[in-house]
């Protein structure tokens, strides 16, 4: 089952917004306060996974969850579903929404 976006807009750099391709279906991440928060309640302070992420030690557990907690227009697709979907598109295709939402964590909105 893949997942219909709720909003087909495209993502918004001045926003600090991120797109992820995912079986077809765009998706764009959004690092909001409420989103950062979320994903460092669940993984631990953004600062030291910044840092794992930049040593190459970031695990694919962690790139999901930031991906899932940043959602702008979640759908009715599951975590797990959201999950295998990153893992079909390889690490290659999420480097770039995954180094512009560790941009964003670092230096902030503008």
């Amino acid at each position: 089952m893949s997942a219909t976006p709720i909003a087909p807009a495209s993502a918004n750099p001045h926003r600090g917004e991120a797109e992820l391709l995912l079986d077809g279906v765009r998706h764009v991440l959004r690092p909001s306060f409420a989103a950062l928060v979320a994903a460092e309640e669940e993984l631990g302070p953004l600062f030291a996974m910044v840092e794992r992420a930049s040593g190459g030690e970031l695990k694919l557990g962690e790139m999901v969850a930031l991906f899932w907690h940043c959602l702008a227009h979640p759908s009715d697709q599951t975590r797990e579903a959201f999950a295998e979907a990153v893992t079909r598109a390889g690490l290659a295709a999420c480097a770039p929404a995954l180094r512009s939402l560790l941009v964003q964590v670092l230096k902030g909105a503008g």
